[in-house]
């Protein structure tokens, strides 16, 4: 597990190396989808990401940013399913 700071910015991501880029990715990936399956069941088909609560939106846009740069170097993101 890699050391998260309070905030995820794009001076932070450059310095991860490609093994800490996916470990980053993984750890916000998950973090976004416990928030974004509470808000789900909460909101029912109503459920509109941006419109979200700010814990769901911040772990959206964290994790969103970290993926892209690993898309961006060509790191490949695997997901177990």
């Amino acid at each position: 597990m890699i050391e998260m700071p309070a905030h995820v910015t794009t001076r932070w991501i450059a310095t991860l190396g490609p093994d800490q880029l996916v470990a980053a990715e993984a750890q916000l990936y998950s973090t976004f989808h416990v928030h974004e399956t509470a808000e789900k069941s909460r909101a029912g088909t109503r459920y509109m990401l941006l419109q979200g609560p700010t814990e769901l939106v911040n772990a959206w846009q964290q994790w969103v940013l970290v993926n892209n740069e690993a898309r961006a170097r060509g790191v490949v993101i695997r997901r177990s399913r």
